[in-house]
């Protein structure tokens, strides 16, 4: 990549009407405003730098690879804001510009053509609300030493260009007519604009044509290498100064510009706002939907490279997109329905073998809803969250995707949460936990946005279609220094109430309508005025994982230390299925069963599962306590 030899505006220009220069698929539209167009004129005729362009070349081999689109000539904002695609005969080189598309759009504009934008207070319907405007310079208008603007450049309609004493409009494309400077004085001759006592019009109207005829003013690096990989890195290092295009962002470009039905960059664009429409909202991107794409459309490489972006991968995205739009929209329903959002995934990724195991099942919509697909459900909510706590996906996560997409298309008939959990065990990527990581967990604290993953593991009766608030069991109010103060407990004792009120074993999920019931009332109290009977505190407190005792606030300590017991063993019996096979429950042998193979982990699909059977007896807390181990024949 090198500096060419400079060359005129007027060259530009010519060379963007025969479509020499063309606009590769990377590029943005047009987005340059009117005072922005009159701008950059004033600039070049006060001489000052424009900035450098810089030009691809394309070898005449290599020009059916891509997509081009055309230089817009007339802009309406309305109607007229999208570059046209272009087909080229591939017989000869051409040169798409990768920095300076606004700049040679906007004189583009301002040579040969119109620029329509709404007028103010006028209905969008009316016949009149984006009049055509032109590029009009005022040459009876003397240059001005200081200010904004030094030349008087305008966007008028034709009508509006009316010669007055104060006013001579001269259509500035008009000047591309000019063959020399003689045809710029004859032109002040006929007008009346030479005299003795009136200069400045012929001055300004020569400086026009030195500036679009005759000086170079169009500098220019010249790239020509073949490899759209370096190419896209160079266009980002060079746009790095404004808001820059990320590299999905132009490859999202060339690959909707390669489908048959037409560039639908705009069918992803509200795919992805749709999306994040659903439920409390999610925060999918341009880059997650593409990512998707590729998984669901089966193709081989995954990787974001211009090369996995040919048209024969694009193609085959295109012709699974229907089916891909389907499956993502539902995935964005499930994730929703089990209580998820932006603010509760870690990583949207995740969504994406979900998304590929719904489109290989034929996206069923009953899976957000319907009994018989309870099961299934709780094994993406159950991975979902492992896969957030684990950070699963963090990083660069291809390779893992195409190895979760192998297992999910050999199975079905049900989500593979166990065989992916099998598959990475001894992979960086493990889903198991230790000991170590699960006491990580015990320290989560509110706010922290592992703290709803947690709870959702903690809670899994739960069904997130209701109002549902994260709850400090011992309210927050309480932990202030007067009250500890009061209570008479020591000052050195003090940070085991006020370094912990936001801990996780203070926290439980309450529906709205009950937290706000609740509001700051002691807890103890408010517990015991809601279950009167000991059936229903008994109920309160197993579903909640709540400690029998220590319910007084002054004995908080003693509270948090045995809810963490309750909580630790729980999150052992989900999170450890090895340690805790049938461990977890206190289970009773099945009358005339053989001893089995088959092991059945005490999570709480297989609680359910056991309980269903009968199984299991007592409540789910003396199951999570521990037992004695028990096979349960299948």
């Amino acid at each position: 990549m090198s500096f060419q030899t400079p060359i005129t505006i007027a060259q530009a220009i010519e060379s963007i009407q025969r479509n020499e220069y063309v606009l590769p698929a990377i590029q943005r539209e047009f987005i340059w405003k009117a005072g922005q167009i009159t701008k950059l004129f004033d600039s070049l005729m006060r001489g000052y730098p424009i900035g450098s362009f810089l030009f691809w070349r394309i070898a005449a081999d290599r020009v059916n690879d891509y997509q081009y689109y055309s230089f817009l000539s007339s802009y309406h904002q309305d109607t007229q804001r999208h570059n046209l695609p272009i087909k080229l005969s591939g017989n000869s080189d051409v040169t798409a510009i990768l920095d300076g598309q606004q700049r040679l759009t906007a004189i583009n504009i301002g040579l040969k053509g119109t620029y329509a934008y709404k007028m103010p207070y006028m209905w969008r319907t009316s016949r009149d609300a984006f009049p055509k405007r032109r590029l009009y310079l005022n040459l009876l208008a003397p240059p001005k030493e200081e200010g904004d603007l030094a030349f008087e450049f305008k966007m008028l309609r034709d009508a509006e260009a009316q010669t007055t004493a104060d006013a001579h409009w001269f259509l500035v494309g008009d000047i591309l007519k000019f063959r020399d400077v003689h045809d710029a004085y004859n032109y002040c001759m006929e007008h009346d604009l030479i005299g003795e006592d009136i200069k400045h019009p012929s001055n300004t109207l020569v400086q026009l044509w030195q500036v679009i005829m005759r000086d170079r003013v169009v500098n220019y690096f010249l790239e020509t290498s073949a490899d759209l990989d370096k190419v896209l890195n160079i266009f980002i290092r060079v746009n790095a100064g404004g808001t820059p295009l990320s590299s999905s962002d132009m490859l999202l470009s060339i690959a909707t510009a390669q489908w048959e039905s037409g560039n639908d960059r705009d069918k992803v664009h509200y795919l992805v706002d749709e999306l994040n429409r659903t439920g409390a909202g999610f925060n999918f991107s341009k880059d997650l939907v593409m990512k998707a794409a590729m998984v669901l459309a089966d193709l081989g490489a995954l990787e974001f490279r211009a090369s996995n972006f040919n048209r024969q991968n694009m193609l085959q995205v295109e012709a699974h997109w229907d089916e891909i739009e389907k499956a993502l929209r539902l995935t964005a329903r499930l994730a929703a329905s089990l209580g998820f959002n932006r603010d509760r995934l870690s990583s949207h990724t995740a969504l994406i073998p979900i998304a590929y195991y719904l489109l290989r099942r034929g996206s069923p919509e009953s899976i957000v809803t319907s009994d018989a697909a309870r099961d299934d459900r709780e094994a993406i909510r159950l991975w979902l969250v492992r896969s957030q706590l684990k950070r699963t996906f963090s990083g660069q996560a291809d390779s893992l995707l195409r190895r979760m997409r192998n297992i999910i298309a050999a199975s079905h008939t049900r989500f593979p949460a166990e065989a992916i959990y099998a598959n990475l065990r001894t992979s960086v990527r493990s889903m198991v936990f230790d000991d170590a990581q699960i006491e990580g967990l015990l320290d989560k604290r509110f706010g922290n946005q592992d703290t709803f993953a947690i709870l959702a593991l903690l809670y899994p009766w739960i069904q997130f279609d209701q109002i549902f608030h994260l709850d400090h069991i011992f309210p927050q109010s309480r932990f202030k220094k007067d009250r500890l103060e009061k209570l008479g407990i020591p000052l050195d004792r003090w940070p085991a109430w006020l370094e912990n009120k936001d801990i996780l074993a203070n926290l439980q999920l309450l529906p709205g309508l009950v937290n706000e019931e609740k509001s700051d009332k002691e807890f103890e109290s408010w517990l015991l005025s809601r279950e009167k009977e000991p059936a229903g505190l008994a109920h309160y407190c197993d579903m909640h994982l709540i400690p029998r005792e220590h319910l007084d606030f002054a004995d908080f300590p003693a509270f948090l230390a045995a809810r963490r017991e309750l909580l630790r063993q729980r999150l052992r019996a989900i999170l450890q299925p090895e340690s805790s096979l049938l461990n977890c429950c206190r289970m009773s042998w099945l009358p005339n069963t053989a001893p089995t193979t088959t092991w059945t982990t005490c999570n709480p699909v297989g609680f359910h599962t056991l309980r269903s059977q009968g199984a299991c007896t007592g409540p789910w807390p003396e199951y999570a306590r521990g037992g004695r181990q028990g096979r349960l024949a299948t």
